[in-house]
């Protein structure tokens, strides 16, 4: 696994929208006991946090330390630097993996999974793609900056992000999942921090010398109209969950 936020790791945990209650209401619902959460990939805790609203422990682990260090602090969550999970086998009901399984060494990850889930277990992973606006116009301004400004500096993993992780291996018995979305009530300032927070943008910066969304921004904000504007942004949210056949 490799970390692509440490640089970002500020704006990360500042700008990430929130995952819906109704997710991880539901997780847990699939789980027979609710005494230890492994998430995997928690950078700056946006899962970990809801996780520790519904288990009794929850171990966080991430090989950016920079990332875990920007998560709250909370009495059940755990931090661990790290690709493994270092739980004793056979610990944990529910595994999750929050935007993140495309950076990860997938054999190594399924490996530690069936070590460390419980009979009866649940793996749940789930990423978001690009943000849709409130209406074609703002949409229109997010794509190009997405697919056009800062296109050529994702990686090859992130088709695997917009895809939902169809393409990705997933050895568990699959579970119906629900039709989620994320949704979030932004200013421009907001969506432009959250911009920001792009590992693209970070890479794009770094080779140029320059932030291209201080550059599109004059763009953006154009479309968005007054300044003080509340508008809404959304992503669909993609989900895989199972259980050891």
């Amino acid at each position: 696994m490799t970390s692509q936020f440490s640089s970002v790791a500020t704006e990360y945990a500042e700008a990430r929208p929130t995952y819906p209650d109704a997710l991880f209401d539901w997780l847990a619902q699939q789980c027979p006991s609710h005494d230890l959460a492994w998430d995997a990939g928690a950078g700056s805790g946006q899962a970990s946090l809801a996780l520790a609203e519904r288990f009794t422990h929850v171990q966080a682990t991430d090989v950016s330390a920079e990332q875990l260090a920007a998560m709250p602090a909370h009495p059940r969550i755990t931090r661990h630097v790290g690709a493994m999970s270092g739980l004793a086998s056979a610990s944990a009901d529910l595994v999750t993996v929050a935007q993140a399984l495309h950076w990860f060494d997938l054999d190594a990850f399924y490996n530690e999974v069936q070590r460390v889930l419980k009979p009866g277990g649940v793996i749940a992973v789930w990423s978001y793609g690009i943000p849709r606006g409130d209406d074609a116009a703002l949409t229109a301004a997010i794509d190009h900056l997405h697919n056009d400004i800062v296109g050529p500096y994702w990686t090859p993993e992130r088709h695997h992000v917009e895809n939902g992780y169809a393409n990705l291996a997933f050895p568990f018995a699959s579970l119906p999942v629900p039709s989620l979305t994320l949704s979030a009530e932004w200013t421009i300032e907001r969506l432009l921090g959250y911009f920001r927070s792009w590992s693209a943008t970070a890479r794009m910066t770094k080779a140029t010398g320059a932030n291209p969304i201080d550059a599109y921004a004059p763009v953006l904000r154009d479309v968005w109209g007054d300044p003080d504007r509340v508008r809404t942004i959304s992503w669909p949210l993609m989900i895989k969950a199972g259980h050891m056949a």
